[in-house]
This record gives structure tokens, C-alpha cells and sequence, in this order.
């Protein structure tokens, strides 16, 4: 069954197109809840919210653009909302804190220790951290997403790559003290 096609019986409401897209798209989209969640049990709870969204306004998708990134920001939304009810954006202080570059080229850097130590940030940093860093967005993007200021995305993101930093500090750390 062609794409286009799914999309129309999903729009249906049919059980078995909605488990064949569900098929289709879940890991990738799970990947994303993995990155804006604290957790694995959070991140399942955001796909499972996402592919509701998705399944009550597949009708509303205009087959203009990628179908793909239509889903990626239902998802990228679905979690954000999660923070957005929590009051994750309240405004505490705005300071901009000296930018650092993020250098992350290394081979004792495994894809599962960065998600980790990602995840671990406080969830205003990894928020902006993920949406910038990872998914491309400006900063005014993200100030319009998260209904916060520019400012404070950018001090979001410099905090969220100094304490990455330290982490990947304390981890190299560790390594080589383990080699002596």
C-alpha cells in the first residue's frame, strides 16, 4: 500500500493502516521522544501521546511537504507540551552566560553516553539544547515553540553545553585514571 494511501485509510480510522504507519514510523519518531524526554518510560508515554495526535489529524495533513516532518513536529510538540503544563519555561535569571563550543569528536564517546548525559540535563536546557543542537531550530524558532525569550534560549543552550561539557570532563577524566 502506497503512502498516500495509509494516509487516506488512517484518516478513516482504520485499525490496520493506523498499525501499519504505527510500523512505519514508530522507531524513528521514538528516537526523537528519546532526545526531549527524561527518561525511557517518558519517552514511550510521548509517542504514545504523539501517534494520537497524529492518528486525529492525519485528515488535516495537505500531502504539501514531507510527510515525515510532519510527524517529526507533531512528536517534537507532543513532548514539548508535556513541559510546557509542567511550567519547565518558567523565567529565572536570563543572564547570558559565555557561549562554549560543544566538541564532541572523540571515540570514547559512545551515541548511548551522550543520550545519557543529555537526558540528564534539567529539562529547560535539554529542551533547547535538543531543538537547537540536533534539530536545527533558530533561537527565535525556539523562543516562539517554548513561549520563551530569545534570550534566554541562548542562555539555555550555553548553559546546556557547559554542564554537557563538564560531564564529558568528568567522563574523560575517569578514563584516563582508570589507564594508570
Amino acid at each position: 500500500m502506497s503512502l498516500k494511501q495509509l494516509i487516506i485509510n488512517c484518516s478513516k480510522n482504520d485499525t490496520k493502516a493506523q498499525s501499519e504507519l504505527y510500523q512505519l514510523f514508530s522507531s524513528k519518531l521514538f528516537s526523537i521522544c528519546l532526545k526531549y524526554s527524561k527518561n525511557y518510560a517518558e519517552a514511550e508515554d510521548n509517542l504514545q501521546d504523539a501517534f494520537l495526535t497524529i492518528f486525529n489529524k492525519i485528515s488535516q495533513y495537505d500531502n504539501k511537504g514531507s510527510f515525515e516532518g510532519w510527524l517529526k513536529r507533531i512528536t517534537i510538540n507532543t513532548a514539548l507540551q508535556r513541559y510546557r503544563n509542567q511550567g519547565v519555561f518558567e523565567i529565572i535569571n536570563e543572564e547570558l552566560i559565555e557561549d562554549v563550543e560543544l566538541d564532541i569528536e572523540d571515540d570514547d564517546l559512545t551515541i548511548d553516553f551522550l543520550l545519557n548525559i543529555i537526558q540528564e540535563l534539567p529539562d529547560r536546557y535539554r529542551l533547547v539544547f535538543n531543538l537547537y543542537a540536533l534539530d536545527g531550530y533558530s533561537h527565535s524558532e525556539i523562543a516562539e515553540m517554548l513561549n520563551i525569550s530569545l534570550g534566554t534560549s541562548k542562555s539555555n543552550l550555553a548553559r546546556a553545553r557547559k554542564l554537557l561539557i563538564e560531564k564529558i570532563e568528568i567522563f574523560k577524566a575517569s578514563l584516563n585514571s582508570q589507564s594508570l
